[in-house]
């Protein structure tokens, strides 16, 4: 059985305390349930200009950088551990897909998402793996949509996103992408289907 060993877990957000709980900050929220499964606390590494939390050969990272240069972080502690492309998982908000609904993908284009294209651009390649969290679609200004908290309504939705993102995570580290893709992507989940 082919098994992923992910040894990075980037989730990508915006720092600051206003954009706490932020839709575009989903990806943190992902690393933060992660490191409290595995016991861990972020610390801020100055070196990484990001937050990070190690778990035996997990290393779980918020970039400090705002999300378009999130590159800057990921691409640097990659090459300081010397990191091939598919051992980084990059966890990160979708718009285009209601909110809860999972992808996970190896590879393929930013989708006009500036935080994963900045990683992209970082690595030099699109052969890097990807959990997308779906937010659900603008009404209006998409700047505004991803900028903003979700609603009191949508509260118990978030949480249970986050809860399986993080499941699908570890569910990929323990049995594989190909396994992680087949069991939380839309066409395969019946939650969603």
């Amino acid at each position: 059985m082919e098994v992923s060993r992910f040894r990075l877990v980037a989730g990508l957000g915006n720092p600051g305390r206003e954009y706490d709980r932020t839709r575009h900050n989903v990806g943190f929220l992902v690393a933060d349930a992660l490191a409290r499964r595995a016991g861990s606390a972020f610390v801020h590494e100055p070196k990484w200009n990001a937050d990070v939390a190690r778990a035996g050969d997990w290393t779980f990272m918020k970039p400090m950088t705002f999300m378009n240069l999130s590159g800057e972080s990921v691409g640097d502690f990659a090459r300081f551990f010397k990191l091939e492309p598919a051992q980084t998982l990059v966890v990160l908000d979708d718009v285009a897909l209601p909110l809860g609904r999972l992808r996970l993908r190896r590879s393929g284009s930013a989708g006009g998402h500036n935080g994963l294209a900045s990683i992209l651009m970082h690595l030099g390649t699109e052969l890097v793996p990807r959990l997308r969290v779906g937010i659900g679609g603008a009404k209006d200004s998409l700047v505004g949509h991803v900028l903003g908290k979700f609603s009191a309504a949508e509260q118990d939705a978030l949480d249970q996103a986050v809860n399986r993102a993080a499941d699908a995570v570890e569910f990929a580290q323990a049995s594989g992408f190909e396994a992680a893709m087949n069991r939380y992507n839309p066409n395969n989940d019946p939650k969603t289907n």
